[in-house]
């Protein structure tokens, strides 16, 4: 080995001086640089180990200058050195190892996944698709070319895809394409395709577009869906629904409509375009619209195939602003896009004007029946006027006789007159209520307490009574409620029942010819009623004939025109009452008519026209 002098200096040992410096310097900066970045580990062990090494390596100089030889114990802190880097090196390849692991798991794992999602949609008869818009490749499953009709092998573009839609509706597919690529919103479709041997066929398509980190479109992943089927039953259903005999409206969730058949542009006067997409309350009278829409939403939160408004009177909106009658009957629909409501609605103006008119003549009828009845009892009732006008007439001479003698007593005169005043104003009763049953006026229906009733009728047949000899007794319930109807056809239900019951004891020996008049309350299955019955003791009514005897022209009497009982009957069904007969236990009838308890509130008139009012 060459040596040199002390003290002269080695351009070798000065070279090898300023490479360690610069090996020192750059180990120093790179262990800075992975502690800035977060791996303060590896700087540590990595970087300080290297730092270390580069430390001990300034000995060489020393050694090359002779100044020092190498100590023994270097080798062991180069081993150390090397040993720590090597475990860190070590421990990336075993980290790098076992994530290689992981991503062979990962990858078995979703192949799996892959063909569990490839099964479902070949079970669920979709075809799954993915389009690289920046290459315009569009990859489809073996399903997806399928519906479309492209070979196993073929190649497929945007243009290519297009080419099996329908050309009227490719426009539409377009624009549904654009607007996802634009906004990122979910991509929705329903369009028509032709297949290569002629076939047409309804495809449902869904996707949604996946973006690059610059905000373009790198591509676009779906599934689309044969829905033929389901578009040939919406057009039957659209053929069914369009031979409705009624009105049919198709109502979605939001309330808007989606489906008019003929018969609803001639109920409510407008085409279907003008009501297509609009909302339903464009038929709606305005004073119900603040209301409908709160039911709107009530009937979609409980949808059940029912009627509307039971018990209620219910109008639509024409389009010249006339409102028409109707009845509507509400039909749920659940579908993928939520809650459809079919509504049927019925024009009733022609029912509606028979039944007025129908009315009309029950009221005629029933007229003509009070007429007849006050000529059954003309005899009574000249006698209940005479009574009062004879005392009337005796009083009067009285009094002329008083003041002829001279010898005017004021009280007797007095009294005399009061006598007068009395008997003209039950004479006046007498010619009031006459004038009620011989007037024809507008039924009335309002709160009427029946015991109240069944005085003014025996009032009015008091003298019939006597001169046939009848005994009344009366068992009228205390604290009767009261019920709603019109008085006088009230009275007149009774007056026939009486008249009847007491035709029925004509060859009864007198001493048999009791009348009982009851009234009473009932409550059967939650409905509250007030009753009224009629029991005689002549003849009981054969079971073959109990029914027939409440039938229009049905007499048991030689002069009897056969209206009385077909009449009342029909008063209590328009005061939705009942009215039946059944045969007393010895001998004799009983009629009841009940009538339900009405509100005390409210007054119902029926006007000749067949208009009616409510009033409060």
């Amino acid at each position: 080995m060459i040596s040199m002098p002390v003290g002269v200096a080695n351009p070798w040992g000065l070279l090898s001086s300023l490479s360690l410096l610069l090996v020192l310097v750059f180990f120093v900066d790179a262990t800075i640089t992975v502690w800035r970045r977060g791996d303060r580990r590896r700087a540590l062990v990595v970087g300080g180990s290297m730092i270390f090494g580069a430390i001990l390596a300034l000995h060489v100089p020393l050694v090359i200058w002779g100044i020092i030889d190498v100590p023994f114990f270097l080798c062991f802190a180069y081993s150390g050195i090397v040993a720590a880097m090597a475990y860190e090196l070590s421990y990336d390849l075993l980290h790098a190892a076992r994530l290689a692991r992981r991503l062979q798991e990962s990858e078995v794992d979703l192949r799996e996944t892959q063909e569990r999602m490839e099964l479902a949609a070949s079970a669920a008869e979709l075809g799954m698709w993915m389009w690289d818009i920046a290459r315009n490749e569009i990859w489809l499953t073996d399903k997806g070319r399928a519906l479309f009709g492209f070979a196993p092998s073929e190649k497929i573009d945007f243009d290519r895809f297009r080419s099996r839609i329908h050309p009227e509706d490719r426009e539409s597919v377009r624009r549904a394409v654009e607007n996802s690529l634009q906004t990122g919103a979910e991509y929705r479709s329903e369009y028509r395709t032709i297949l290569p041997d002629g076939q047409l066929r309804w495809i449902a398509g869904r996707g949604h577009v996946e973006f690059h980190g610059n905000g373009q479109p790198a591509r676009m992943r779906g599934a689309s869906l044969d829905i033929t089927k389901r578009k040939q039953a919406e057009d039957q259903f659209r053929l069914v629904v369009e031979a409705a005999p009624n009105a049919m409206i198709m109502v979605n969730s939001e309330g808007r409509m989606t489906l008019v058949n003929t018969q609803a542009e001639a109920v409510f006067g407008y085409t279907r375009d003008e009501l297509i997409g609009h909302a339903i309350e464009m038929l709606v009278p305005e004073r119900f619209r603040l209301h409908h829409m709160g039911y709107r939403h009530g009937y979609s939160c409980d949808a059940e195939a029912r009627p509307m408004g039971a018990g209620r009177d219910l109008f639509g909106r024409r389009k010249d602003g006339r409102e028409v009658p109707i009845e509507i009957g509400f039909n749920p629909i659940h579908t993928s896009e939520g809650l459809f409501v079919l509504v049927s609605i019925i024009d009733i103006s022609e029912r509606k004007r028979a039944e007025l008119e129908a009315a009309r003549h029950r009221n005629e009828m029933a007229h003509l029946s009070r007429v007849s009845t006050l000529g059954e009892l003309s005899g009574s009732i000249a006698h209940e006027l005479n009574l009062p006008l004879s005392s009337i007439l005796c009083n009067a001479q009285a009094a002329q006789r008083f003041l002829a003698n001279g010898h005017t007593n004021l009280a007797e005169v007095r009294a005399i007159l009061n006598d007068i005043v009395s008997e003209d104003k039950r004479a006046a009763e007498v010619i009031h209520r006459l004038r009620q049953w011989l007037k024809k006026d507008e039924v009335h229906q309002h709160p009427v307490q029946m015991n109240d009733v069944v005085d003014d009728v025996l009032k009015l047949m008091r003298s019939d009574l006597v001169n046939q000899k009848v005994t009344v007794d009366t068992e009228l319930a205390p604290h009767l409620p009261t019920v709603t109807g019109d008085p006088v056809q009230l009275q007149q239900v009774l007056l026939n029942l009486l008249v009847n019951a007491c035709d029925a004891m004509a060859n009864c020996h007198r001493s048999e010819r009791r009348l009982l008049i009851r009234t009473g309350f009932e409550n059967r299955n939650g409905s509250s009623a007030v009753t009224v019955s009629v029991t005689d003791r002549g003849g009981s009514i054969p079971e073959e004939k109990m029914e027939q005897i409440f039938e229009p022209f049905f007499t048991t009497k030689e002069k009897g025109m056969g209206l009385g009982l077909s009449i009342c009957r029909t008063i209590m069904t328009a005061h939705q009452g009942k009215l039946w007969a059944t045969n007393n236990f010895d001998c004799g009838a009983t009629f009841h008519f009940s009538l339900p308890i009405g509100a005390s509130d409210k007054e119902v008139v029926m006007t000749n026209n067949g208009i009616t009012h409510v009033s409060s």
